[in-house]
């Protein structure tokens, strides 16, 4: 087997003798790192600096997510099945479009960052046509729809996968790194809120029929998503100002990147592959039941006044529960984290099913948001936290190869929640075609239309949590063979000086 300049001892999953055990800080301490070698702290305004990128990348995603499907089948007028072509492409485009993108983030060093550049090269872009994708200017046009959406989904890219590996070049140490993961995923759901409450709260507002759902609405989603385009790129600029890459791939290693780079790393990092399964699954699920969140509520319960409500109450379980993930992860560890709030999501979703088809509950608005409340929940913290187990394959690829791709790591990521959501889009579309979904009647739906948006909302996610609780079982990277890790890259660093 090659023998690889970081790879001496640890292997996950094998167990670690006490010495292990000793708080990293002590070891650092031992081997005389400093700070700057590293193990960077982060202050407050560089963690939301950094944080204000998902808040202003997540004005883009969750419109797509929850609202995407709803805009094109009712208020564009096209097919459900066009719609479920339409989100599919993207993804297939990005599996070539990532490699080669992954692989020039690697290789090149742009004047103002080699990864913080990109928010504003391709977040201008990004938001023009966030606002292109909800002009109906050609009403009805599939032509139209196909290359604004398309054109958004690749941009989107362009900004999300060197943001990505942005996040894993600010600090190794173990501490910031959770610290940041939990202001971000605040400031991340931050966005997601502002969309699901405000998109249909502001567009009902400015539409002369006070709906979302029709073809006279389309000026009013203009005008939403200009002003949400606007507070995006302001953030952008902001996050860009606040973000310092320290640890990046050395400079005489870049010329080796290769765009099969992307499939190698796949293959021989086995954490990266599940990792890589895992957000394949959480997106997909968060997808389908956020695509069908609106259905649900104008045609299932028929309160489409509270489709704000029941979309934003998704995301304010993240302003209590992230800033304590620190502590619960301390406190019971990584794995046990994601076994609890799995566990609560897929609670949530059975208790929405049962209030759901009992009509004497289904009246209760206040129930379904007690378990809309629930689900989201687990969700948020589960699917949260597993942005940080990035920086961590990243660091046991470069641990086993010597090279910190992190461009590379990030594509593949990139390819895998990309084809995880347009799935989580695909899925619903094609269900609302096959029990004959009316994209003309703007109140009610058959009854068999109204149990597939329920399997939408609650049942099918609940298997992929399923899916995903056994997933994550695999993962072997616990925090003290992670810390380990790192200490031995540091220390070869200082060897070499």
């Amino acid at each position: 087997m090659k023998n690889y300049p970081y790879r001496r001892r640890i292997r996950p999953g094998i167990s670690q003798n006490k010495s292990n055990n000793i708080n990293i800080k002590q070891i650092i301490m031992n081997v005389n790192i400093s700070e700057t070698k590293g193990f960077y702290k982060l202050s407050w305004l560089q963690r939301i600096g950094f944080g204000s990128g998902d808040f202003a990348q997540n004005l883009v995603f969750q419109t797509v997510m929850q609202y995407v499907s709803i805009f094109y089948t009712t208020v564009v007028g096209l097919r459900p099945e066009t719609v479920a072509v339409m989100v599919f492409i993207p993804p297939v485009i990005n599996i070539f479009g990532s490699m080669a993108l992954g692989a020039f983030v690697d290789k090149h060093n742009p004047k103002w960052g080699k990864y913080r550049s990109y928010l504003i090269i391709g977040g201008v872009p990004l938001m023009a046509f966030a606002v292109l994708c909800f002009w109906n200017g050609f009403p009805g046009s599939t032509v139209y729809a196909f290359v604004t959406y398309i054109g958004l989904c690749l941009l989107y890219t362009v900004v999300s996968l060197p943001y990505g590996a942005l996040f894993a070049s600010l600090t190794r140490d173990g501490d910031e790194m959770t610290k940041l993961t939990s202001t971000r995923m605040v400031l991340a759901n931050l966005g997601g809120f502002t969309v699901a409450f405000g998109i249909p709260t502001i567009v009902q507002s400015l539409s002369p029929t006070r709906t979302y759902n029709t073809s006279g609405d389309a000026h009013a989603w203009f005008i939403t998503m200009t002003i949400l385009a606007l507070i995006g790129l302001v953030l952008l600029i902001f996050c860009f100002t606040q973000s310092k890459e320290r640890i990046v791939m050395e400079a005489d290693k870049t010329s080796e990147v290769k765009i099969s780079d992307l499939w190698m790393e796949f293959i021989r990092n086995s954490q990266l592959r599940i990792v890589a399964l895992f957000v394949f699954t959480a997106f997909a699920l968060m997808s389908i039941y956020n695509a069908a969140g609106a259905y649900y509520m104008t045609y299932n319960v028929q309160a489409s006044d509270y489709t704000g409500w029941f979309q934003g109450i998704g995301f304010l379980p993240a302003f209590i529960f992230m800033p304590l993930v620190p502590a619960i992860k301390k406190a019971i560890g990584k794995k046990q984290m994601f076994y609890v709030f799995l566990s609560v999501a897929i609670l949530g979703m059975a208790l929405l099913y049962v209030v759901s088809i009992v009509p004497a509950l289904r009246s209760q608005i206040w129930i379904i948001m007690v378990a809309q409340f629930i689900k989201s929940t687990g969700i948020i913290v589960a699917t949260g936290y597993m942005w940080a187990l990035v920086p961590e394959v990243i660091t046991y690829g470069e641990y086993t190869t010597g090279r910190r791709i992190s461009g590379t790591v990030n594509a593949i990521i990139g390819i895998v929640f990309q084809l995880g959501m347009a799935i989580g889009l695909f899925i619903p579309n094609i269900v609302l075609g096959f029990v004959g979904f009316d994209k003309d009647n703007a109140v009610s739906q058959s009854a068999l239309a109204q149990q597939g948006i329920l399997w939408l909302v609650a049942v099918i996610p609940a298997m992929l949590l399923i899916l995903a609780m056994f997933i994550i079982s695999r993962y072997k990277l616990e925090d003290n063979v992670i810390d380990k890790i790192n200490m031995e890259i540091e220390e070869k660093h200082l060897n070499k000086k």
